[in-house]
């Protein structure tokens, strides 16, 4: 549960949840017209599952574009799930990285303030300084 939220707060902060949000709809309207287009797909439910066939990069074959309109909808459909796919995972992942490095630098600062102050540290302060001293190397 925390990561979802995590997760959230990511594609919040960095507009990601923008391009889901666009994706999702234009995914809605593909099915609806899709379902306009090709003869073989009478109802909404068999159009979002073609959609969903695509998007999925499955193609289970259970329907098939015909029409030639009905085939750019799919090749676009295709297109554009593959750059949404690239560009919210390396928003993530992006996000992730930085910050990583972000705690890594200010665990790296405390250390260096500890250790300019050593003077003022207790034992049990010096004996934990020595610890994460020996982990590191």
């Amino acid at each position: 549960m925390k990561r979802l939220r995590l997760l959230r707060s990511v594609l919040k902060r960095t507009n990601a949840d923008k391009l889901i949000t666009g994706f999702a709809v234009f995914f809605l309207l593909a099915a609806f017209l899709i379902m306009l287009v090709e003869p073989g797909i009478t109802n909404y439910r068999d159009a979002v599952w073609y959609c969903y066939a695509i998007f999925s990069t499955a193609g289970f074959g259970d329907f098939v574009a015909e029409t030639i309109p009905g085939r750019a909808i799919s090749i676009f459909l295709t297109v554009y799930t593959i750059l949404i796919v690239a560009i919210v995972t390396g928003v993530v992942v992006a996000f992730y990285n930085d910050l990583v490095a972000m705690k890594y630098k200010a665990s790296k600062a405390e250390l260096l303030d500890k250790l300019e102050n050593l003077e003022t540290l207790s034992k049990e302060e010096l004996s934990e300084l020595s610890d994460k001293i020996k982990k590191i190397m």
